[in-house]
């Protein structure tokens, strides 16, 4: 019986202790997140814009079942790679008055729904431009170390996994739809432009003190529904040119990944490639993922809606996870976390 208690107590011994290992070995303190809608945990909620989301049936299977200002009805991939880092399941967003620098020590969102690398792209729904996202996160760094000290201040900034996705509204709210970008470049120098404008944004995060970053590209934004209502002369299929513009830019992005990573040193820079790749993948074979409808979202018609026609008194489907979108632009939060977690071993193999 004695040797019985010694062996259990021997295992849990080991157990907790190979836990631990766990938890110190492959974890980053803190997750931080720049970028657009597809990131955004609520900051447009305290601005002046139309692109809000802080309202049903927005969040109706989040926690609580609450909007937050995530444009999903539930979590959005920030928070599940946040959970896969043994961190918390959701990140909050910077401006949100119900979160302080004790909450955003472990992760904080910085992102805006409708900013893009352009400067231009922002003011077309009066967003938060991405380099007031950095000053932002400046301030958030000065309360860091005032809360937790320097020392401890510069460890969670040098160790955190920083996140970056945003593009689509550059390409999607600006070049294809007001003429001013489109004078002044041809597609193919516009992406170069933004990826110009990328590599200085990630050039002046790593003077920061970042040092883990994963940069993901756009998305097939041909195959959005609110792209595919007006694709009539393609009957509604994914509008094939503006996935291919995505795959171009994605490795134009690619390369300048490749190129920081050479250029800065200690910077492990990652570009998440698959996440075009497997979002495609959803939207062409819907039923391998358990997915019925992906041609329309689950809100209101689901063919042009967003933001605010997308509110509580539009129809929307019973069931989100039968659905690839969510509205009209965004993805529901099955398919986020399908799309998640596609990126989570790269990540978790690459920042330990």
């Amino acid at each position: 019986m004695a040797q019985l208690h010694v062996d259990l107590f021997f295992f849990i011994t080991l157990a907790v202790l190979s836990l631990f290992a766990a938890e110190t070995e492959a974890k980053v303190p803190a997750v931080i997140v720049f970028g657009d809608s597809s990131v955004d945990a609520g900051n447009n909620n305290v601005i002046s814009t139309v692109l809000k989301s802080n309202f049903r049936p927005y969040g109706r299977d989040f926690e609580g079942g609450r909007p937050t200002g995530r444009f999903c009805n539930g979590r959005i991939p920030p928070d599940f790679i946040s959970q896969a880092f043994g961190l918390k399941p959701s990140i909050p967003a910077y401006l949100d008055p119900m979160f302080s620098i004790s909450d955003f020590a472990t992760g904080v969102c910085f992102a805006s729904a409708g900013t893009g690398y352009d400067n231009a792209t922002s003011k077309v729904l009066n967003v938060i431009p991405l380099w007031k996202e950095l000053e932002y996160y400046k301030d958030y760094q000065n309360k860091l170390r005032a809360y937790i000290g320097n020392d401890r201040a510069s460890e969670i900034i040098s160790e955190a996994l920083y996140l970056m996705s945003l593009g689509t509204n550059d390409f999607l709210e600006n070049y294809y739809t007001f003429p001013t970008r489109r004078s002044q470049f041809t597609v193919k120098q516009y992406e170069d432009f933004l990826v110009r404008l990328a590599g200085n944004f990630i050039s002046e995060l790593y003077s920061l003190g970042a040092r883990k970053i994963s940069l993901t590209g756009v998305p097939p934004m041909g195959c959005l529904p609110l792209e595919r209502t007006t694709n009539f002369l393609g009957h509604n299929d994914c509008l094939e040119e503006y996935n291919n513009v995505a795959l171009e830019f994605n490795g134009k992005l690619e390369g300048i990944a490749a190129q920081l990573n050479k250029g800065l040193p200690g910077l492990k820079l990652v570009f998440t490639k698959n996440v075009y790749d497997i979002f495609y993948d959803i939207i062409r074979r819907p039923s391998l993922y358990g997915f019925e409808v992906t041609g329309v979202a689950c809100c209101a018609t689901g063919t042009f809606e967003m933001s605010y026609l997308c509110n509580e008194h539009s129809f929307t489907c019973p069931d989100a996870n039968r659905y690839v979108f969510w509205d009209a632009f965004h993805p529901t939060e099955k398919t986020n976390q399908i799309i998640s977690d596609q990126v989570i071993p790269t990540l978790l193999s690459h920042f330990h």
